[in-house]
């Protein structure tokens, strides 16, 4: 989707600070980050949110819980604990319209979230 800033970040076509790509997934640091590490794992394909996931898409969701995996290794997330937000829809909190991964970490997480 040419609008979708998303979309523009995955097809490498406005820089970004990555921190993580394979095939399926690009994951870069929030630029409004809510914790000491706040990173933001993207499916390349365009999928609107949760609700808009086929079976064929679930390769996606696999790939950014494998980078999760990675990502949370090489942030040293792994011994504290971290949090992994998927917000949906408007009443969500999901402002972009681009199925999205939130990695936060660095800090106690709190509920609610905050």
């Amino acid at each position: 989707m040419e609008d979708c800033i998303f979309c523009r970040i995955a097809h490498d076509e406005i820089p970004f600070s990555k921190v993580y790509e394979d095939d399926m997934v690009v994951a870069l640091l929030d630029a409004n980050p809510v914790a000491p590490t706040h990173v933001l794992v993207i499916p390349k394909k365009h999928i609107k949110d949760m609700m808009q996931l086929s079976e064929s898409d679930m390769k996606y969701v696999v790939a950014a819980t494998l980078a999760i995996q990675q990502i949370a290794r090489d942030f040293e997330l792994e011994k504290d604990g971290f949090r992994v937000v998927v917000n949906t829809g408007t009443m969500g909190g999901q402002t972009v319209p681009h199925l999205h991964f939130h990695i936060l970490g660095g800090r106690k997480m709190t509920w609610p979230p905050g």
